[in-house]
C-alpha cells in the first residue's frame, strides 16, 4: 500500500482505452452487486464521458480522498472536486471525471445496485475543452 493513498494505488487500470492518461484500479470489495474500488489518476488523467445505464436506482458515488479533480454532467458546467468532496452520479446521466493538469487525484468508486446496469463508454474529453479547466 502506498505511504499517500488511502487503500492502495493498485494496478494499471483494465479500462485504460478509456482514459486519456495512466490511471490505477484498485478493487477493495464486491459483495452481490456492490464494487467499491479505489481508483487513482496521474495529474491531466480523465476518463471519456460515459452514463451508468439502469432501468431502475444505479449510479454511482464518489468519495474523493485525495488531490483534485473535476467532475462534470452534460449541459452543466464542471465542478472542482477536493479531498472530502462526494459526488452522487444518478443513473443514466452522462458526465465524466478525472484529475486536475497539476494534480493527481483519487476517490472510492462505489457502484450503485440497479435494474439491469450496464455502462456505456462515449467520446474522449478533448484536450481543448479540459485545458480551460482551472
Amino acid at each position: 500500500m502506498s505511504d499517500d493513498i488511502p487503500f492502495g494505488k493498485g494496478e494499471e487500470n483494465p479500462f485504460g482505452e478509456f482514459f486519456i492518461g495512466k490511471s490505477y484500479l484498485n478493487i477493495l470489495a464486491q459483495l452481490g452487486e456492490v464494487m467499491v474500488a479505489n481508483v487513482t489518476f496521474e495529474p491531466g488523467c480523465r476518463n471519456n464521458w460515459h452514463i451508468h445505464h439502469a432501468d431502475g436506482n444505479g449510479g454511482q458515488i464518489l468519495l474523493v480522498t485525495k488531490g483534485e479533480g473535476w467532475y462534470q454532467e452534460e449541459g452543466k458546467s464542471p465542478q472542482k472536486l477536493k479531498l472530502g468532496d462526494v459526488v452522487s452520479i444518478p443513473p443514466n446521466v452522462k458526465h465524466w471525471h478525472g484529475a486536475s493538469k497539476d494534480s493527481e487525484f483519487t476517490h472510492i468508486a462505489i457502484e450503485v445496485p440497479g435494474v439491469n446496469p450496464e455502462n456505456e463508454w462515449c467520446e474522449e474529453v478533448c484536450d481543448e475543452e479540459y485545458n480551460l479547466l482551472e
